[in-house]
């Protein structure tokens, strides 16, 4: 066995034991997320175990008018020396509320680590909620709540059970049928027909 398929096994083991939930929730916008420090707290026992490390780089590119982020993560194998490596890039922003420049370059840095890494250990965050096309099938993103159905009832009771309703007039149960009432023109809740009988 070559040193690289050496080291594809060892990253095949790693990437079937790595195990990293989104334990942190960002109340602002409502989602759970895992971040690249929590991707790398799982790894290192694993890395110990298989002999292997990781090495995490950055650089500033420049692409078009426009600067990026782009971080290099590496799986070394420690017994042979061999790399496997994926890269990401991330953008910065121009301005950023309550960030200055440094700040904003290490978000931009953090963001572009965390998806080297899942692309190098097949981390799939393509549901994630920092991912802007999502909109469904997050686990912390509560489905917004659906409105309960109006009661357009004259008198809406608390619970069906307490809801029984006698004309005034004739003493037939008015519960059912929505236009039987109408207290405002005939001072007293009747059924159709005694509405009827009373124009």
């Amino acid at each position: 066995m070559n040193k690289d398929t050496e080291l594809y096994a060892k990253l095949l083991k790693i990437q079937g034991a790595l195990n990293v939930p989104k334990s942190n929730y960002n109340k602002f916008g409502g989602f759970n997320y895992r971040s690249c420090e929590d991707i790398l707290e799982g790894l290192k026992p694993i890395l110990a175990e298989h002999k292997a490390v990781v090495a995490i780089t950055d650089e500033i590119v420049q692409i078009g008018e426009r600067y990026y982020v782009k971080a290099t993560a590496e799986l070394i194998d420690a017994e042979n020396g061999s790399v496997v490596s994926t890269t990401a890039y991330a953008r910065e922003e121009e301005t950023k509320k309550g960030m200055d420049a440094s700040q904003i370059t290490g978000s931009a840095s953090s963001y572009a680590r965390k998806y080297a890494l899942n692309g190098l250990f097949a981390i799939d965050d393509t549901r994630d909620a920092d991912d802007p096309n999502n909109h469904e099938g997050n686990p912390g993103k509560k489905p917004p709540a659906k409105k309960p159905a109006k009661d357009n009832r004259p008198f809406p009771p608390k619970n069906d059970d307490e809801f029984e309703l006698k004309c005034n007039s004739c003493g037939k149960d008015i519960t059912k049928g929505m236009a039987m009432v109408s207290t405002t023109k005939y001072g007293k809740e009747l059924c159709v027909d005694c509405q009827k009988l009373q124009k």
